[in-house]
């Protein structure tokens, strides 16, 4: 199996064992997790360095997914890493359970940060990284963060920081799926153009297809090349992204699982990703 089938085999695994817990649940943050699902297939799949076994390992790579709320998402990939056994999947959000609806670090193998209180990743990534540099240690962060949470003026404050420290080990990732809570981006607060505000920053940014792992791959590598300068990647990504009903569905932020068509719909959803996996093994 070459490099790209693989990646997208772990992409598919993923999205469907993220629904599979959705479901199971009967509700939960199903659009900003599927956005980034082929980021987090690419990231864990080939570029970040981490061991299940030793979840504290010292040359690990951290990940901060200040969008906490796609939460079910990290765990999917988490599981499918050997971080805990999948059976764990069917208990998010559950009481006792060690996987609850957000982050947090004190619960959940493979989870350094806890996070779901928007904005406050960016601030916490920044701090990782510089702490990492003053060890003169080369772990790379990832931040991943949301579109909608770009409203909060702390990431703002955060970015700074790192483009005036040329962090270039903190990796900013935005996923840019247009949409948030209340609606569109550009209806509650308009974004502008992404990319030049990040230049503008002092970052050296570059702006991808968020569901192509080709593109996606490109990206990461070409941000690790930086050496002296803050780096973004800007995912161009649909909420709900790699199922076209959910992409299209108005209410695809949190999705609640009661309706029959939504019973219909998921149904038709993991048939389909199922016989993807298949085709890929093939």
């Amino acid at each position: 199996m070459n490099d790209v089938k693989k990646i997208k085999k772990i992409a598919t695994q993923i999205r469907l064992d993220t629904l599979l817990s959705l479901e199971k649940m009967g509700q939960g943050h199903l659009g900003g997790s599927f956005s980034i699902v082929e980021l987090l297939a690419v990231l864990y799949g080939k570029y970040m360095k981490f061991n299940p076994k030793d979840i504290h390992w010292q040359d690990r790579d951290y990940l901060v997914l200040s969008k906490g709320h796609a939460g079910v998402g990290l765990y999917s990939t988490l599981a499918n890493f050997g971080f805990f056994d999948k059976s764990m999947l069917a208990t998010i959000n559950q009481g006792g359970t060690s996987l609850p609806s957000h982050p947090d670090r004190l619960k959940t193998p493979g989870v350094d940060v806890t996070t779901g209180s928007l904005g406050q990743g960016t601030s916490i990534a920044a701090g990782i990284a510089t702490g990492l540099r003053l060890q003169n240690k080369e772990n790379d962060v990832y931040l991943i963060v949301g579109d909608g949470e770009l409203n909060e003026g702390q990431c703002w404050e955060a970015f700074q920081y790192i483009a005036h420290q040329k962090l270039n080990h903190c990796i900013v990732i935005i996923d840019d799926n247009k949409k948030q809570l209340d609606g569109f981006t550009t209806d509650i607060i308009n974004q502008f153009d992404l990319k030049k505000k990040f230049e503008s920053f002092g970052f050296y940014t570059i702006q991808v297809k968020g569901n192509d792992v080709n593109e996606i791959d490109w990206a990461i590598s070409e941000s690790k090349s930086v050496k002296n300068q803050a780096v973004c990647i800007i995912l161009d990504t649909t909420k709900g992204q790699g199922i076209p009903f959910f992409e299209h569905y108005s209410d695809n932020h949190s999705v609640k699982f009661q309706s029959d068509e939504i019973k219909k719909e998921t149904k038709k959803a993991i048939e389909y990703l199922q016989e993807v996996l298949k085709e890929l093994d093939e």
